[in-house]
């Protein structure tokens, strides 16, 4: 099974445990966010999900969002400045870097910034549980 269609059933079994009906407009949907390579916003989901079935509403993209952000499986990303974006839950862990000229997010992962943070945590008495980086930033070539 490969990582697109588990994700896409994973989506689909946290919205029947939530009673949510899979239509066939949640199925664009979910077919659309387990596909997503980049962080889409509700209306850009809107768009793509259209291009699968042309019945599926903005209201209809909400409401699953809603309910599947609820169920922990789908994130929702407020990046400055922009609106909410999504990405499925079932990524390993990675942090952000935010374009502020473009908007375009680049997903990073660092393990000294990692190493670092745990232990910064340590000398203050806590241990992370979970976290997440932004970093907005700008090209220096600009």
């Amino acid at each position: 099974m490969t990582h697109t269609v588990a994700t896409a059933k994973k989506l689909e079994e946290a919205l029947r445990a939530d009673g949510v009906r899979i239509t066939r407009q949640r199925a664009a949907i979910l077919k659309v966010l387990s596909e997503a390579e980049d962080h889409p916003d509700a209306t850009e989901l809107h768009r793509r999900a259209r291009d699968i079935d042309e019945s599926v509403s903005l209201a209809t993209v909400y409401r699953t969002l809603t309910a599947l952000e609820e169920q922990g499986i789908v994130h929702r990303h407020s990046f400055e400045g922009t609106p909410a974006r999504f990405e499925t839950a079932d990524l390993p862990h990675h942090d952000h870097i935010i374009d502020l000229d473009t908007g375009e997010v680049v997903e990073f992962r660092s393990d000294k910034i990692e190493r670092l943070q745990a232990a910064i945590a340590e000398e203050l008495g806590y241990d992370v549980v979970r976290h997440r980086l932004e970093l907005y930033c700008r090209r220096k070539d600009k």
